[in-house]
This record gives structure tokens, sequence and C-alpha cells, in this order.
């Protein structure tokens, strides 16, 4: 039996429609970055025309997003998971600022120093893809299905987004290496200010939902080893504070 609190809400309910908003734009997070690349790689054709960029980056992603997540995988059950997440996020962010400077520090100009470095980027989104859709699905399974059916919504939502910015930049910006530019550095400049909204919203909002913390506070009374950096997040400290607390 759940009691409720002051304001005659559950703590298993209290919050829910927050944590769903949180939920959507931390999936949309987890591939806007990644989509980004994506959408702008006619701007990359046009820079790195003997490279194939539109084949190679994929083929750079994928091995790094899937050896990464295999070993995570294994070692599941002695990862903190709230380091995981925040990792990955914190990697977006700086991997897209890493695209952004780059491209200014050239001044737009080719070159295989700066298709290496974009490559790199690549592998870096695919590390952090797979230490942020895998930890936050397997976080989220665990409390509501509204809350892991809205991180998966915006998943699917940032595909969408990027297509609409790129609609957007196609019909702002002229179709020359200049204009494509532009619109490479716009995407890049929304996509780390994003990434570094994912990262505030998951270290400083998301642990501090009473939904949120409730499943968390029930999955380590259940042996859970993985979410004590979530709690301390939350203000619970111990086992015994979340007992105390009669949430369960």
């Amino acid at each position: 039996m759940v009691p409720p609190n002051e304001n005659g809400a559950s703590p298993k309910l209290e919050g829910k429609h927050a944590a769903i908003i949180v939920c959507w734009l931390l999936g949309n997070g987890c591939l806007f970055p990644w989509n980004s690349m994506l959408t702008i790689e006619d701007y990359y054709v046009y820079l790195f025309p003997r490279y194939h960029s539109t084949r190679v980056l994929s083929l750079v992603y994928q091995p790094f997003a899937l050896v990464t997540i295999a070993l995570l995988a294994y070692n599941e059950a002695n990862i903190n998971t709230r380091r995981r997440n925040l990792s990955g996020y914190i990697l977006f962010s700086v991997s897209s600022l890493a695209v952004l400077v780059l491209d200014l520090a050239t001044s737009g100009r080719g070159g295989l120093g700066t298709y290496i470095g974009i490559c790199v980027t690549a592998a870096a989104f695919g590390i952090s893809d797979a230490h942020v859709q895998g930890g936050m699905v397997g976080d989220l399974s665990f409390m509501q299905p509204e809350l892991v059916q809205s991180f998966l919504a915006g998943l699917a939502a940032s595909g969408a987004l990027t297509s609409t910015l790129r609609i957007f930049t196609k019909a702002v910006f002229e179709n020359s290496k200049n204009g494509l530019r532009k619109g490479a550095i716009l995407f890049y400049a929304i996509s780390a200010f994003y990434e570094l909204q994912c990262v505030l919203l998951y270290a400083f909002v998301f642990p501090k939902l009473p939904i949120v913390k409730y499943y968390r506070a029930k999955a380590a009374a259940e042996g859970s080893k993985t979410v004590s950096a979530d709690l301390a997040a939350g203000g619970i400290q111990k086992t015994t504070e979340i007992v105390g607390t009669h949430w369960f």
C-alpha cells in the first residue's frame, strides 16, 4: 500500500506527466546528433568528394555502437546507471561541439585531417548512443510503461525534427557550399546546446521527480546495486531511508 503525500497524490504517480515530458526530451537527445550528421551529409559530399562519406560514416558509427553496447550489457550488473547515462549525454554534447569547432577552425575546408576528425566524432556518437539508449531503456523498463514509451517516441521524433530543420535550412540558405556550411553549423550549434540541456535534465531534474524516486527506491529495496547514485541524486542516501518512507 502506497500512502499519499501531503498533496494527496501517491509517490508512484506524482510527477508522472513531467517525467513523460522529460523522457521524451531525453529520447530525442539520444539520436539528435547522429541524425543531424546524417541529414547534412550533402555538405560532407560537397566537402569530401573523394571519401564516400555517405557510406563511411555509418560504417564507422555502427561497430563502435555494437561493441560498446555488448560490453555494457555483459557488465550491466556492476555498472553505475547514472554514470553511464550521464557519460553518454556528455559525450554527445562534447562531440557535437567538436564537429562545430572543427568546421570553424578549418573555415569549412576539406582534407584528410578534417575527414578523419569527422569520422572520430561519428565513432563517438556510436559510443554515446550505446551508453544512453541501452542505459535509459533499461532504467525506464522498471518504471511505468508510459515512461519508456515516451522515451522511444522521442527517439522516433528525432528523425522528424532533424528532417524538418533540414527543410528550413534548405529554404533559408542558398544551395551552395557556403549555404550548406551555414546549415551544418546551425545543426551542430543546436545539437550541442540540446545535448547540454539533456545533461542538465538527467542530472538535476529527472532524479528528483517523485515517480522516478519511487521506482528507483523500489529497485534498491529489491536488491539492485546500480541505482545508488541515482538515489543520492534524488536526495535518498540509504536503503533505511527508503524503507522508512513506507513507499512499498
